[in-house]
């Protein structure tokens, strides 16, 4: 692009800045339901080795497709998934015994965004759950988990440990906002299973919490155990492995994997919840180099496609 039309451009910009300043002043706020695709959650079952010890029956890995569950035991004991009653059923969660393993692909690849809530990446959601201190009240009193170890790829031969992280343990699934901690029914407000809990809570820290305290602290969230790929120093991965040791080890079940969705626009470039001056600075800085950080859509190239993402997520 020559200098004369990038001028233009910016000029262009400068005017819809000063449209878009007008209509946040005279607009009212409106709240965007969240909604998911197929490609927020696991493509296909790459490999399933059931292991020494699997739950009878739950041996259909096709079932950790799609996003966690919100309801469970329908036609038997039905209940809202919740973080005192997690999913239980055969058609809803599939068993890892010892020394077996569950390898899920992702299309397109999970990527390490740190735009992305907390940095965190993807979610695996198992059916662990909170033991209750003051049962039917639905007070924390400990964690019930099974374990499992995480591990990813970029290429479906190395495989990389993901440490400090469980596949079957915090956060527990929770399907609905309004629903109770043991109520029949799902509630009419659903979580959203593409965004991560804060993950500076722990087991011991959330122990003796109401659940109107975990309500709060989930924050919209449907739970799970975030991963963060900036951990394991991959740029993108095109599959995640869930695997449990060979021995003596509990079998481990997998209800869902899914890619975090950013809340944030990628061009926020410096990260402070607004793309304002400060970004289209960066871009025009930047302009006509790979400067990465700059390079909003990721082509390689700092260009009139990054000025244009800014104007579209301008804020303020």
């Amino acid at each position: 692009m020559r200098h004369a039309d990038v001028t233009h451009l910016v000029m262009r910009i400068m005017r819809r800045i000063k449209f878009h300043l007008v209509i946040v002043v005279i607009a009212p706020i409106a709240m965007i339901a969240s909604t998911t695709t197929a490609s927020d959650f696991a493509s296909a079952v790459l490999s399933y080795v059931p292991g020494s010890n699997p739950a009878s029956g739950f041996t259909n890995p096709l079932v950790a497709l799609g996003p966690p569950e919100r309801m469970t035991g329908e036609g038997f004991t039905p209940g809202a998934v919740t973080p005192f009653h997690p999913c239980f059923s055969n058609d809803e969660i599939v068993s890892i015994g010892a020394g077996g393993q569950l390898t899920l692909a992702f299309d397109p690849p999970l990527r390490n965004q740190p735009n992305n809530p907390f940095g965190i990446d993807f979610i695996v959601f198992g059916n662990s759950f909170f033991t209750d201190a003051a049962y039917p009240t639905g007070t924390v009193a400990a964690l019930a988990w099974d374990g499992g170890t995480i591990q990813v790829s970029a290429d479906g031969i190395t495989w990389v440990t993901v440490a400090n992280t469980l596949a079957d343990g915090l956060f527990p699934t929770m399907g609905s906002v309004d629903a109770a901690p043991y109520s029949p029914t799902v509630g009419a407000i659903a979580t959203d299973p593409n965004k991560p809990v804060d993950p500076s809570w722990t087991a011991a820290t959330l122990a003796g919490k109401s659940f109107a305290e975990l309500v709060e602290i989930y924050a919209g969230s449907a739970g799970g155990a975030g991963v963060d790929l900036a951990t394991v120093g991959l740029t993108e991965v095109i599959a995640v492995r869930i695997l449990v040791p060979s021995g003596i080890h509990p079998n481990v079940e997998i209800d869902s994997v899914a890619r975090v969705r950013s809340t944030g626009s990628a061009a926020d470039i410096d990260h402070n919840g607004f793309v304002d001056g400060a970004d289209l600075a960066a871009v025009l800085s930047a302009f006509g180099t790979d400067s990465p950080a700059a390079d909003i859509n990721q082509s390689g190239l700092v260009d009139g496609s990054d000025l244009a993402a800014v104007l579209a997520g301008w804020t303020i």
